[in-house]
C-alpha cells in the first residue's frame, strides 16, 4: 500500500474493518441503497489512470478520495446509492446519465457558505419554472465539483476539486428548492473530508445495524 500520507494508510485499514464489520452485520441488505451496492466495489483505478483524469479535466484530485479509488475501489459501496465510478462524476444528472450534459470541474466551485436563490411565487408558474430551469439550474453553480454519489430523489453529493473548498463534501438538493450546501446528513455540524464522511457513513450504518 502506497500513499501520499502515512497517516492515511491506518485510517483507510481502520475504515476497512468498519466496513467489513457492515457487510457482515448488514447480510440481508436492510441498509438504504444496500440493495443496490451490495458492499461491492468495483476494480481499483491504477495511478496512471487517475493522472491521466487529471489531465483531461484540469484538476487535482483531493488524496482523500485518489486513495480510497486506488485501495478499495473505483465506486460502488458506499453512502445512499453507493460511491459512483469516477467516470461518472462529470454527469450533472446522476439519474438521467444518457442526456450528455456535463459539469465543468476545471472552473472554481462558487460557494463557501450553504447557498439558495429566492424563485417567487409559486402560483406565477410561468415566471417560477423560467426562473428555475434558466438560472437556478444554471451548471455554474456545480462548477469545480465531482459528483460522487446518488442520494436518491435527484440530490446528488458532490466533491469540491477547484476553489476553497477542496477536498469537502457539499450537497446539490435544488431540486426540492434546498440550493447546494455543505453534507451535513449524518449529522455533522463541521464540513467533511471524503473519507470523514465516508467513515462517518460506516459508523452511522453501524448503530442501526447492531
Amino acid at each position: 500500500l502506497s500513499l501520499i500520507i502515512p497517516e492515511m494508510n491506518q485510517k483507510l485499514i481502520n475504515i476497512r474493518a468498519k466496513f467489513d464489520l457492515l457487510k457482515s452485520r448488514d447480510y440481508n441488505y436492510q441498509l438504504f441503497g444496500a440493495s443496490t451496492h451490495k458492499y461491492k466495489f468495483h476494480p481499483v483505478k491504477e495511478e496512471n489512470e487517475l493522472s491521466a483524469f487529471e489531465r483531461s479535466n484540469n484538476i487535482k484530485l483531493p488524496d482523500e478520495y485518489r486513495e480510497f479509488l486506488k485501495f478499495f475501489g473505483n465506486g460502488a459501496a458506499g453512502p445512499y446509492y453507493g460511491i459512483e465510478p469516477i467516470e461518472n462524476s462529470l454527469f450533472e444528472s446522476l439519474d438521467y446519465k444518457d442526456s450528455g450534459n456535463i459539469i465543468d470541474p476545471s472552473k472554481e466551485f462558487p460557494f463557501t457558505e450553504a447557498w439558495n436563490m429566492d424563485l417567487g411565487d409559486e402560483d406565477n408558474e410561468e415566471a417560477y419554472f423560467a426562473l428555475k430551469e434558466a438560472v437556478y439550474y444554471d451548471k455554474k453553480w456545480v462548477n469545480g465539483v465531482l459528483r460522487i454519489s446518488n442520494f436518491g430523489c435527484g440530490v446528488i453529493i458532490n466533491l469540491v476539486v477547484k476553489g476553497p473548498e477542496y477536498g469537502y463534501i457539499w450537497a446539490d438538493d435544488r431540486i426540492n428548492n434546498n440550493g447546494i450546501f455543505p453534507d451535513r446528513y449524518f449529522g455533522n455540524t463541521e464540513k467533511l473530508t471524503f473519507l470523514g464522511w465516508y467513515e462517518l457513513w460506516l459508523e452511522k450504518a453501524l448503530l442501526k445495524i447492531s
